[in-house]
């Protein structure tokens, strides 16, 4: 991996000196910039939820060979809808349970299932995406109860924790963190691992990346940040850990491993959680890239970064789930771009 680094149980380690950024990367902040971050400073919720899934369809697509099906769970709260995505070659019988971002306002199992099928292709297990509730219409803690409805249904299927890695984007990151803390304060059977890609783990909005890289983030706007948390919390308090993870207890936690781009306005949002995960003596691996734009791994379609990216997180679930084997000649799918 490349970027900055740090393994607890071997003392922070970092790499400075990464690869060169290549054409389609500044092609792709340029293309962020100029549209994306205007649309996300000035779009509704509804608008947000038709444009994300109208661009999935056209820019997100999977290996070949790739079988999606649904499942759905009956709730007091209503159905939970599961996206399950199953790789054409996939042996282990580990699944990541895996949460879309999206600032717990918009996205969707749908378009997130193309990168979760590249990485299941590479990990070699299937994936399993829930359709959470979304604010503002769910604010907390629907989101949270449906992923600790999602964790528990795996259970009750037969997958045991060591067969579970929890995953998330974004929001989602921030909502797999939130189940992990739930899950080990309850005294619950925590899973194999976690990784999330620019979680959000603090609603408080206190790190100071947030302003220091207003500008250079080319994909969230600063100005939104605080309404879409609003938007969750309502009158919650955006310091309980169930919300915040960045404010919870980790002890006992399974590895993790956590990646966000230098320039993003969430960055603090990682690098404080390290020093969480690194207090409560948890194996802890941080990838800090340079002027990689938010969860750029869903672009791993046409990007080589994110291939690289979905690369990396491939070894870390396989790590953690005990698969023989090293991934580390092994290459994306032909036609995963």
């Amino acid at each position: 991996m490349t970027g900055k680094t740090s393994r607890q149980k071997s003392g922070p380690r970092s790499r400075k000196n990464g690869p060169e950024m290549s054409l389609r990367l500044h092609l792709a902040n340029l293309v962020l910039r100029l549209f994306e971050k205007p649309h996300l400073t000035r779009a509704t919720p509804q608008e947000q939820r038709k444009a994300f899934e109208r661009k999935a369809r056209f820019l997100f697509h999977p290996p070949r060979g790739t079988v999606f099906y649904w499942q759905h769970l009956k709730r007091p709260s209503g159905s939970l809808h599961l996206q399950w995505v199953q790789p054409a070659k996939a042996p282990h019988r580990g699944v990541i349970l895996y949460f879309h971002g999206g600032g717990y306002v918009f996205g969707s199992a749908r378009t997130h299932r193309a990168m979760l099928a590249k990485l299941g292709s590479l990990a070699g297990c299937k994936a399993c995406l829930p359709d959470y509730r979304l604010a503002p219409e769910h604010p907390f803690p629907a989101a949270l109860e449906d992923a600790q409805a999602s964790y528990h249904d795996l259970l009750c299927q037969g997958y045991q924790p060591e067969n579970i890695v929890l995953g998330g984007d974004s929001a989602g990151g921030g909502l797999a963190l939130a189940l992990l803390h739930s899950l080990l304060s309850q005294g619950q059977a925590s899973p194999a691992g976690i990784f999330c890609f620019s979680p959000l783990t603090d609603l408080t909005f206190s790190g100071l990346s947030l302003h220091s890289n207003a500008r250079s983030d080319v994909v969230l706007p600063l100005v939104r940040a605080r309404d879409v948390g609003q938007m969750y919390l309502r009158e919650h308090d955006p310091s309980d850990p169930h919300v915040s993870p960045l404010f919870g207890a980790f002890t006992g936690a399974p590895p993790v491993f956590l990646t966000v781009g230098d320039r993003e306005i969430l960055l603090d949002d990682t690098r404080r959680m390290v020093e969480i995960f690194e207090r409560d003596g948890v194996d802890i691996v941080c990838d800090i890239r340079r002027n990689h734009p938010h969860v750029w791994p869903i672009l791993g379609g046409w990007l080589p970064e994110a291939r690289a990216s979905l690369r990396d997180t491939a070894t870390f679930v396989r790590r953690v789930l005990d698969v023989a084997g090293d991934l580390t000649a092994e290459t994306l799918p032909p036609d995963a771009g």
